[in-house]
C-alpha cells in the first residue's frame, strides 16, 4: 500500500473519530505528496518510497522546529498542536534510532570509508545520510561524526 493511500484511509478513519489534530498533519501529508506528483518533470504522478521517505522526513523536521521556537515563545497551545501533528507523521517514519545505536552505525561507516581525520568528514557524511535516512536526525549524525573522527 502506497503512503498516500495509507494517508487517504487514515483521513477518513480521523473524520470519522473526529480527531482534529490527526486530521490537520494527515491532510498536511497529502498535500505534500500532491505537490510533489505534479511538480514538473516527476514520473506519471507516483511517488518513490525515498520521495515518500524525504517528505516525511522533511514535514517532521518542519513540525520539530517550529515546537521549539512556540517552547522558547512560552506558547503552549500552538506546541501542543505541533507535537501532536508530529506524532502523527511519525506513525508513518521508520523507527528512529537510538544515539547509541547512530554511533554504532557510524562508526561501521568511518570503517568502510577508512576516515581517520576530521577533514574526512565529508566522505562520512554522504555514506551516513543515504544510510540513515529517515532514521536519524541529520544533527545528531553530523555531531556524532564530528566528535568520532576528533578523538
Amino acid at each position: 500500500m502506497s503512503l498516500k493511500s495509507k494517508v487517504e484511509e487514515g483521513i477518513k478513519n480521523a473524520m470519522r473519530a473526529k480527531d482534529q489534530d490527526t486530521l490537520r498533519a494527515l491532510r498536511a501529508i497529502k498535500s505534500l505528496i500532491l505537490l510533489e506528483e505534479t511538480k514538473s518533470g516527476s514520473a506519471e504522478g507516483s511517488l518513490s518510497a525515498d520521495d515518500e521517505l524525504k517528505l516525511l522526513t522533511k514535514a517532521a523536521k518542519q513540525r520539530r522546529e517550529s515546537a521549539e521556537i512556540y517552547k522558547a515563545q512560552g506558547r503552549e497551545d500552538l506546541l501542543v498542536k505541533e507535537e501532536a501533528e508530529l506524532a502523527t507523521i511519525e506513525q508513518f517514519l521508520p523507527k528512529q534510532l537510538t544515539e547509541e545505536e547512530v554511533k554504532a552505525r557510524l562508526q561501521d561507516i568511518i570503517a568502510r570509508v577508512g576516515a581517520s581525520s576530521p577533514a574526512d568528514m565529508g566522505k562520512v557524511m554522504g555514506v551516513a545520510t543515504k544510510e540513515l535516512a529517515g532514521q536519524a536526525d541529520g544533527k545528531v549524525v553530523s555531531g556524532l561524526v564530528k566528535s568520532l573522527l576528533a578523538s
